[in-house]
């Protein structure tokens, strides 16, 4: 009986390591909130704002790590005050791509995941409009866009998925006229696995 039950635990680790290492592929919806700040250059504060995201995921992994492309659109919102006390507020929309570099710990569709790596922005306003900003995104033209970087955990239950994130902002920002900036946020965020 021994034997048995100790070949039937060496069968089951055996799997779990396995399911790691062969290849997959998976697609997916998510959507979430965010809340924005701005860093600026000594001359003005912010405070952190909530916005919202919403857009889809791939992952392709093997091997225990795994590359997570993203691609959604996300409001951001902050308010900017000077010296004198005078706000302004900002609002502005974007299409976002992360390309993310992960781990998963877990097996059988429940996990906790690791990931982190380079996002950029394309600002949607009155000179660049969602379909131009996709073009752009997909020539590579990369010019005057805004780049980041992401630090994440995540946990999988099934197809559902809970991930938060901080996004450290690497591009200044010239806000509304005001001196450059750069954006931070943090996102918590629901994914749903379609396959």
């Amino acid at each position: 009986m021994k034997k048995i039950s100790l070949s039937l635990l060496l069968l089951c680790c055996s799997f779990f390591a396995f399911s790691q290492v062969i290849p997959s592929f998976q697609f997916g919806v998510k959507g979430g909130l965010n809340l924005s700040k701005f860093n600026t250059s000594n001359t003005f504060s912010s405070d952190n704002q909530a916005g919202y995201y919403a857009g889809v995921w791939a992952r392709i992994g093997a091997a225990g790590i795994h590359l997570q492309p993203e691609l959604y659109l996300s409001g951001k919102n902050a308010t900017l005050k000077n010296a004198a006390g005078v706000e302004n507020k900002v609002k502005f929309t974007s299409l976002d791509i992360p390309v993310l570099v992960g781990t998963k710990i877990g097996a059988a569709g429940v996990g906790l995941r690791l990931n982190t790596g380079p996002v950029v922005s394309f600002v949607l306003n009155e000179d660049q409009s969602l379909s131009e900003a996709a073009s752009s995104a997909f020539n590579g033209n990369f010019k005057d866009q805004a780049f980041a970087w992401q630090f994440g955990a995540g946990v999988d239950l099934g197809k559902l998925g809970v991930d938060l994130r901080y996004e450290l902002g690497l591009s200044k920002l010239n806000a509304s006229g005001y001196s450059s900036t750069k954006l931070n946020l943090f996102t918590l965020g629901l994914a749903y696995k379609v396959f």
